[in-house]
């Protein structure tokens, strides 16, 4: 993130609130739980449109539990550039189909950095998830309430829309994100409104899948102050492997 809000895990306030890893694959553990989890290598871990990585590769990997009545729980960490370089989230929540199509899903992701002082922060989200022809459509909030010791009195609240078009027969999906955050903070943008935005592309063969995206924000670029933040617009490449 480029000296980003490494006291305090500003992004949150600045600009996928987490659900189960990307690339899962499920496995049947019996007594309807099943286990998904991935593990994924990327050219710049972008959050929200701001990077974590100061835009170089970073590791990631993560897996999830979940139980037929729609309980789920999971894990999911990446390298990254500050806090002694390593995030670990821990997430919790309930997903089911509220009607034919139709998925909500609420839960709490807490965000951990090993080795760092006054940095969890918890959120809790809320999705709903469907169809539009060949379209799968989610919208979401994400709300990091104020009073945490990382945040003091600020708190922030993130608006996102993610689009995917699996092109049938074919192992190309299409894919879009628009997000929209609102904070008590500067931090994402000097008036605390920040707009991020990506489009891409996905290719899957087996468990493998390989993207590419155009991820860019709003933040203002007075004094060089979105290069400085990793908030510009950029290419992002990732390999990812389910199990």
């Amino acid at each position: 993130m480029k000296n980003l809000a490494r006291a305090c895990f500003g992004m949150l306030l600045a600009v996928s609130a987490i659900s189960a890893p990307a690339f899962a694959q499920e496995e049947d553990a019996g007594d309807g739980i099943t286990i998904t989890g991935s593990a994924t290598v990327v050219s710049d871990y972008r959050f929200r449109g701001f990077s974590q990585s100061n835009e170089e590769a970073a590791i990631q990997g993560g897996f999830t539990i979940g139980h037929d009545s729609g309980l789920y729980a999971g894990t999911w960490g990446s390298s990254i550039g500050f806090n002694n370089g390593t995030e670990i989230d821990v997430f919790a929540g309930f997903a089911k189909e509220v009607t034919p199509g139709l998925t909500a899903d609420v839960g709490a992701t807490v965000y951990l950095y090993p080795g760092a002082n006054n940095t969890t922060v918890i959120e809790p989200y809320a999705s709903l998830t469907g169809a539009i022809g060949p379209a799968t459509v989610k919208g979401g909030i994400a709300w990091a309430p104020g009073g945490q010791n990382s945040l003091g009195d600020n708190s922030g609240v993130y608006l996102y829309s993610d689009v995917g078009v699996q092109i049938p027969d074919t192992p190309v999906k299409l894919k879009g994100h628009f997000g929209y955050a609102k904070s008590d903070s500067f931090l994402g943008g000097l008036d605390g409104d920040v707009i991020d935005y990506s489009v891409g592309v996905d290719f899957t063969w087996k468990v493998l899948t390989l993207g590419v995206a155009y991820v860019n924000t709003d933040a203002p670029k007075f004094g060089g102050y979105k290069e400085t933040v990793g908030a510009d617009g950029a290419v992002v490449f990732s390999l990812g492997a389910a199990f």
